[in-house]
């Protein structure tokens, strides 16, 4: 490990960002805190974080913005914090490009064990990033993975949410290999799949309906029953 990674804290309750500040630097990690966005950005822009804890509900820009924000800048981890009881809030986290939540109370030992989980996958997800192609093609599609871009057989720009083009991104690399939806959580995001996450068949349900010419019976993304999805396209890497 080189050095100590940091972690930058965005919540706006005092009580939880010094509490949480406090055991995550007993544990020896670096540790900045920021009470809204405006806060978070002058931080990140100041030093290199290698880790947000990202409060949900937060005064001016909230948290599912910031972390929108952050995947579109950076490929720092993610988790959210979010006492919200609705399901859709996470699921809606995750899309936008975070790696993990955490519904509040929590307790600080599980938090740790998240934190360092997430590390340690985006720190293998960094060193991976440097095998895979700039680009793909299959089908007439483009796939940008440097610029984050998917272009369609008639040059046109199709917009995918950040979950939607690491998923593709995922599908591409591991072309034609049958991949079970915990291992697509973990080729997209390095994240672990909870007892009841449909995360990935949300995403894949979207993806057919912009690359299938018939979403309904694809030819592209795949259905193996009992065992997930495979991606059945001839790839051509530059």
């Amino acid at each position: 490990m080189k050095g100590r990674e940091h972690i930058l804290i965005v919540e706006d309750h005092p009580e939880i960002r010094e509490l949480v500040q406090r055991y995550l630097e007993e544990e020896g990690f670096k540790v900045s805190a920021a009470d809204n966005g405006e806060a978070m950005r002058r931080i990140m822009a100041q030093d290199p974080v290698d880790l947000v804890l990202l409060d949900l509900v937060l005064p001016g820009e909230d948290g599912l913005t910031l972390a929108r924000d952050l995947r579109l800048d950076s490929d720092v981890g993610i988790i959210i914090l979010t006492g919200r009881g609705e399901i859709v809030d996470r699921i809606i986290g995750l899309e936008m490009g975070a790696d993990d939540y955490l519904p509040k109370p929590f307790h600080l030992r599980e938090l740790l064990a998240r934190v360092k989980s997430v590390l340690r996958r985006a720190s293998a997800r960094r060193e991976s990033g440097h095998d895979r192609p700039s680009s793909a093609r299959f089908n007439g599609w483009l796939l940008d993975l440097t610029a984050r871009e998917l272009t369609s057989p008639r040059g046109e720009n199709v917009r995918l949410t950040t979950g939607e083009f690491d998923l593709l991104a995922a599908f591409v690399v591991h072309a034609n290999q049958v991949l079970s939806r915990d291992r697509l959580l973990d080729l997209a995001r390095n994240r672990e799949a909870g007892p009841f996450d449909r995360t990935i068949d949300v995403q894949v349900g979207r993806l057919r309906r912009k690359l299938e010419d018939d979403p309904q019976q694809p030819s592209l993304i795949k259905t193996v029953r009992g065992s997930g999805y495979i991606f059945t396209a001839q790839i051509e890497s530059t």
